[in-house]
C-alpha cells in the first residue's frame, strides 16, 4: 500500500503543481479559445497516454528510455517556447517574419497552442506509468479479491486523491493573485522543471553512449540523481509561495463594504481563501512527508545482500557454475589494485545465458541492485530490471561485464573490473 502511495506522490506532484500554475495564469488571461485549446492539449496527452500504456502491454514496439527522452526533449523545448511567448519576447521577432504577417490570426494563436502542447507533453511523460499501476496490484493468474491487492488499490488511490486536491488547492489560490507574480512564480518553476528534465534527457544519452563518458558530466548527473528530489522540494517550495501570500493578503484585507450582504461577502471570500490555503499547506506536509518518512520506513530493511566467495588466480576470477546456476542473484566483490571494492553481479538468465554486470549503472550510480520475490529491482530508484537484459546495455541496467565459461566455471578478467573501480569510489 505505502509503496504505490509513495510512487505516485513522488511521480505526479511535479506535473500537478506545473499544470495547477499553467492553468492558473490561464485563467487570469481573457478568450475562451486559449482555455479549449489547452483543454485540448490536456486531453490530447492524456489519451496518448492510454495508447502509449495499451502498445506497452501487448507489444514490443515501444522502448521506454527513448520515448520518455523524446517527450522530456519536447516537454523542454516548449517549455522555453512558453516562458518566452509569457514575457513578450518572440511576439515581436515572430510579427515581422512574412508568413506570420499573412496570418495574423496564427500569429496571435501561437502562445496558446504552445501552451497547449506543453500540457500535453507533461501529461503524456507523467500519465502512462500512473496507468500502469493497477496492472502490477495482481499477478496473471492471481484474483483480485485479496488483502493485498485491497491495500495496493488504497494506497495508489489515496495518493491519486492527496495529488489532485493539493493541485486544486494550489490552482484555486493562485485565482486569487495578481497575474504578473503568478507569472514569475511559474517561470521559475518552469526553468526549474526545464533543468531537471535536462538532467534525464542527459543520463540517457550518457547511458546509450550517444555523448561521450565526460567524466565531470558523469559526477554532475549521478549527484544530481542522488538528490533528484531536491528539485522537487525546491518547485514546493516556489508555489508555496502562492497561499502565503494569498494568506497574508487576506489578514490586511478590510471586511468593509456598502451593506452588511457585501461585508459577508468579503468575509466568505476571505474564509475560503484561508481554507485554499491551508489545503496546500496540508498536502505540502504530507507529500513531504510520504516522500521522506513513510519512504525510509518502507525502504527500512534493504540492504544487499552480502558477497559470496570467488577464487582470484592470478588476472582472473574463478566463480564455479554450480554455485550461481540457481536463478537467484549473486553477488561478488573485488578489491582493486587502490583498495577499491568493486561489486558485480551474476544472475541465470535461462539456460543457456548468464546476467553478468558491475552491481551500478550509468544512471544511478553504485547504489546496487537486490531481490525481491525473484525480480531484480534497483535499490536507488525501485525499477524493476527485465532480468533477460541484465548483461546489456541501456536505461537503469547493470552496467555489462564480460565473462566467459570454461570447465565448468565461469572466468572474469581482473582488467576489466580495474577499468570500472572508478565508479564505486
Amino acid at each position: 500500500m505505502l509503496r504505490y502511495l509513495i510512487q505516485v506522490v513522488e511521480n505526479l506532484l511535479t506535473t500537478g503543481i506545473l499544470i495547477a500554475l499553467l492553468w492558473a495564469v490561464l485563467d487570469k488571461e481573457e478568450g475562451k479559445a486559449r482555455k479549449r485549446r489547452a483543454l485540448w492539449g490536456a486531453a490530447a496527452g492524456t489519451g496518448a497516454a492510454l495508447i502509449l500504456v495499451v502498445l506497452r502491454r501487448t507489444t514490443a514496439l515501444i522502448s521506454r528510455g527513448v520515448f520518455n527522452t523524446w517527450i522530456l526533449s519536447a516537454a523542454v523545448i516548449f517549455g522555453i517556447l512558453f516562458i518566452l511567448f509569457q514575457w513578450e519576447v518572440l511576439q515581436r521577432p515572430l510579427g515581422r517574419t512574412a508568413f506570420l504577417q499573412k496570418r495574423p490570426g496564427l500569429a496571435g494563436a501561437l502562445p496558446a497552442y504552445v501552451n497547449a502542447l506543453l500540457i500535453g507533453a507533461l501529461l503524456l511523460y507523467a500519465l502512462p506509468t500512473i496507468f500502469l499501476y493497477p496492472t502490477e496490484f495482481a499477478l496473471a493468474g492471481e484474483s483480485i479479491f485479496t488483502t493485498d491487492f485491497l491495500f495496493k488499490l488504497i494506497g495508489f488511490t489515496a495518493g491519486l486523491l492527496a495529488v489532485s486536491l493539493t493541485a486544486l488547492a494550489l490552482y484555486q489560490t493562485g485565482r486569487g493573485l495578481p497575474e504578473k507574480f503568478l507569472k514569475i512564480l511559474l517561470t521559475a518553476a518552469l526553468a526549474l522543471n526545464i533543468c531537471s528534465q535536462t538532467i534525464v534527457i542527459v543520463q540517457f544519452l550518457l547511458a546509450r553512449r550517444i555523448i561521450p563518458m565526460i567524466r565531470w558530466i558523469f559526477r554532475i548527473i549521478v549527484a544530481a540523481v542522488n538528490n533528484n528530489m531536491v528539485f522537487l522540494y525546491a518547485l514546493m517550495g516556489i508555489s508555496f509561495l502562492l497561499p502565503l501570500v494569498l494568506f497574508f493578503t487576506g489578514l490586511r484585507t478590510p471586511a468593509a463594504g456598502k451593506n452588511p450582504a457585501e461585508v459577508r461577502k468579503i468575509r466568505a471570500r476571505l474564509r475560503i481563501n484561508r481554507r485554499w490555503c491551508g489545503t496546500v499547506a496540508a498536502g505540502f506536509i504530507l507529500s513531504v512527508l510520504v516522500l521522506t518518512v513513510v519512504k525510509d520506513y518502507t525502504g527500512r530493511g534493504v540492504v544487499l545482500s552480502p558477497a559470496e566467495p570467488m577464487t582470484l588466480a592470478g588476472e582472473e576470477i574463478i566463480i564455479p557454475i554450480t554455485q550461481v546456476e540457481d536463478g537467484h542473484l549473486h553477488r561478488f566483490i573485488y578489491t582493486a589494485s587502490d583498495n577499491t571494492e568493486v561489486r558485480f553481479i551474476v544472475i541465470k538468465k535461462n539456460a543457456a545465458a548468464y546476467g553478468v554486470g558491475l552491481d551500478a549503472c550509468d544512471i544511478c550510480g553504485p547504489t546496487g541492485y537486490y531481490e525481491r520475490k525473484n525480480e531484480v529491482i534497483c535499490r536507488l530508484c525501485d525499477v524493476v530490471m527485465n532480468i533477460s537484459t541484465i548483461g546489456f546495455k541501456g536505461g537503469c541496467n547493470p552496467v555489462p561485464l564480460a565473462y566467459t565459461l570454461r570447465s565448468g566455471s565461469m572466468v572474469i578478467e581482473t582488467a576489466n573490473l580495474e577499468n570500472e573501480k572508478n565508479r564505486f569510489k
